[in-house]
């Protein structure tokens, strides 16, 4: 590896962290410094294995930064800047970080093979982070309590019933690089043209690149205003980052945001009691239990809570909701489940939040949506996002 090209990397990374702590403030500064030094460090520590096309590791290598410096006003921008800069670097900032056992075992000493493979995945995740997997889901609630404590996976059910509850949800888009104002459109349209019961968004529905433009997403979520008094919202952790935005779109488009509120809505397959709660990271028992305690439930009612990360509902107090609708986790966003293997990245670590698919707890039920977007780690990677009409039905 030439020695120019370890200085060329040290250079940028202070850059950007200089840059980021000039422009966006500290805690951006250390978020990039982790990150983009992550990925400096491994990057270095492999170059040399790239000698037959080292020509476009270093433009690859230069689109990392790039893309990062470029947050530092973050807006939503334009196709050619995708093609040039963002989805190249996305790509191999993935690549890279997926190569860190490559880089590892190289800096032990060692001469690894296949240094293509991480690339390879990256690849097929690039095109798994444009597409989604269209799905009919059938899940019976009501029927035999689980015995544990904690959420376990559970089957999705056999008990069928002539109306079932339809439900489309919306979870995750993050507005931004991937999920282009078209795409979130194209999916809110998809949802109308179904004809649902309801329509649930389950927050998060914005990513810094589109937080400053409220046109943005009012735009995107304007198809729903078709079902007015059927379309109902909750937070996600990053609606936080800009509610007015978020309050602002949905309000415009006849949404009803439901901050630690509940709602009873009657359709064609009976009434439904939701619930929305808020996120919260702290005091989440506590502040479930109040939610709870302030709206109780209703005989013979369908009881369904949006609640948007799936790690809170171990706090939910138990036999309060028939169904509980969450995202937040992107259905573990790095796995195999595109080859029909539940694994996915969160449980390699052993995270015990639920990641995706169907949980029960008692005899509370959980569906955990894959999400329409992504946002964090740069692409999806064996778990598709996922665009799903939801039929519940009552044992």
């Amino acid at each position: 590896m030439p020695s120019w090209f370890a200085y060329l990397t040290l250079g940028a990374w202070l850059s950007t962290v200089f840059l980021a702590a000039l422009v966006r403030g500290r805690p951006f500064a250390m978020f990039a410094g982790i990150i983009v030094g992550l990925h400096s460090l491994i990057a270095v520590e492999i170059a040399d294995m790239f000698q037959p096309v080292w020509g476009l590791f270093v433009a690859l290598h230069v689109a990392v930064y790039l893309n990062f410096l470029l947050l530092l006003r973050p807006r939503m921008r334009s196709l050619p800047y995708r093609l040039l800069i963002n989805w190249p670097g996305s790509f191999f900032w993935a690549g890279t970080l997926l190569a860190m056992p490559w880089a590892l075992i190289k800096a032990a000493g060692f001469t690894p093979w296949g240094i293509v493979i991480p690339y390879a995945l990256a690849a097929i995740g690039f095109l798994q982070s444009h597409i989604a997997q269209k799905e009919e889901v059938d899940l019976v609630v009501g029927d035999t309590a689980r015995n544990t404590e904690k959420p376990l996976p559970h089957p999705r059910g056999r008990a069928r019933v002539d109306r079932p509850f339809q439900i489309v949800q919306i979870t995750d888009p993050h507005l931004g690089p991937f999920m282009s104002v078209a795409r979130l459109r194209r999916i809110a349209e998809d949802a109308v043209r179904q004809k649902p019961d309801l329509v649930c968004l389950t927050g998060d529905f914005l990513t810094m690149e589109s937080q400053s433009d409220p046109s943005l997403l009012r735009e995107a979520l304007a198809p729903l205003s078709a079902l007015p008094g059927r379309v109902f919202a909750c937070h996600g952790n990053h609606d936080h980052e800009a509610p007015e935005v978020v309050r602002s779109a949905l309000t415009a488009n006849g949404i009803r945001l439901l901050v630690d509120e509940a709602e009873i809505v009657d359709t064609e397959a009976g009434r439904v009691h939701i619930i929305g709660m808020d996120f919260a990271w702290q005091q989440r028992r506590e502040r479930m239990q109040s939610v709870c305690q302030q709206h109780p439930r209703i005989a013979n009612t369908l009881r369904l809570v949006m609640l948007h990360d799936p790690g809170a509902f171990k706090h939910l107090p138990e036999g309060e909701a028939d169904l509980v609708l969450s995202g937040h986790t992107h259905g573990g966003q790095v796995g195999l489940l595109s080859m029909g293997i539940p694994w996915t990245f969160l449980r390699m670590f052993g995270i015990t939040i639920p990641d995706h698919g169907f949980w029960a707890r008692g005899r509370d039920r959980m569906y955990v949506h894959r999400g329409n977007g992504h946002y964090g780690f740069p692409l999806r990677v064996g778990v598709p996002a996922e665009e799903s009409m939801l039929r519940i039905h009552r044992a």
